[in-house]
Parts: structure tokens; C-alpha cells; sequence
């Protein structure tokens, strides 16, 4: 298990660990009604401690959330998830307002991805869509993710599309 987040790159992105001058842009888009796909809006005290799992999960398990970036502009974030609230290792994503349609989640989820395959050897992982997030529906898909219908989930309404 690594404790330490690694640095991941791709032609456009770096991927690194949240710090704390990210928390101001994460809690805008949780409190926003962009987050009623994930569970919110969120108040503050909400997105804060969402903000904590995705860091304290690379001390507690050995994976958790990366921002990503594209030069010195933080345009989302990729995880993957695990611990209590979810089922089975998640392959997460969410990109921040105005970032939308520029294939910054998809080279940044297939980079985690790739990363979990190679480093946390899991036989698979899942992503847990909202019915109604069309968007991440496609994405999730153009990831080379299929539904499973029978995976458990943290949501009853959720989609689960298994990755592998």
C-alpha cells in the first residue's frame, strides 16, 4: 500500500494530490446543483468533509482522489474510491463548471485507471452513475465500461458500470 498520492501525467494533464488551496473551487461545485448527481448540493461542512475522504483515503488504503490539472488551471478530479460507503473500488470523476466537453475526465479517468490496474492489481472496478447524469453515462461508456445490473451499490437508483 502507498500512502504517498503519485503524480500521474498525461500529454495534457498532471494529475497530483488535493491541497488545501483546492478546497475553495471543490466545495463551489459541491454546494452547486452540479453536485446532485454525487449526493448534493452539499453545504460547506459537507463538501469539506467529502474533501477529507477523497485525501485521507491515499493514508488509509493506498488510493483516493487526484486534481487534475491542465498547466496551473485545476479543471476536476479522478479517484478511485473504496471504504465503507462503497461497495467495491470506484473509478470516480468530476470536472469543474466551464471545463465540460474538452476529453479532460476521460484522459484523466483512463489514467487512473491504468494506474489502479498496474498498481492496486484489483480484478475490476466499478463507477457508480446517477440514472439521470447522461453525461457521465457516456463517459463511463467511452471508457470501455459495461452495466452490471447485478453489482451492489451506495445508491439503489445508481448505474453501476463495471470497468475490465
Amino acid at each position: 500500500m502507498t500512502a504517498t498520492p503519485p503524480i500521474l501525467t498525461t500529454d495534457r494533464l498532471v494529475l497530483r494530490a488535493p491541497q488545501m488551496a483546492d478546497f475553495e473551487d471543490y466545495a463551489a461545485l459541491m454546494q452547486s446543483e452540479r453536485a446532485i448527481h454525487m449526493g448534493g448540493p452539499f453545504d460547506r461542512e459537507g463538501a469539506w468533509y467529502a474533501f477529507c475522504h477523497d485525501t485521507a483515503q491515499w493514508l488509509l488504503m493506498g488510493h483516493g482522489a487526484l486534481m487534475v490539472d491542465v498547466g496551473d488551471q485545476t479543471v476536476g478530479q479522478v479517484a478511485i474510491n473504496s471504504g465503507p460507503l462503497f461497495p467495491e473500488h470506484e473509478l470516480g470523476w468530476l470536472v469543474y463548471a466551464g471545463q465540460e466537453g474538452k476529453g479532460y475526465a476521460l484522459e484523466a479517468a483512463n489514467c487512473i485507471k491504468a494506474w489502479a490496474r498496474e498498481t492496486l492489481a484489483l480484478p475490476s472496478l466499478v463507477s457508480y452513475v446517477d440514472h439521470d447524469n447522461h453525461r457521465s453515462r457516456r463517459l463511463a461508456e467511452r471508457l470501455g465500461a459495461a452495466l452490471d445490473p447485478d453489482a451492489a451499490r451506495p445508491d439503489p437508483d445508481d448505474l453501476v458500470y463495471r470497468h475490465w
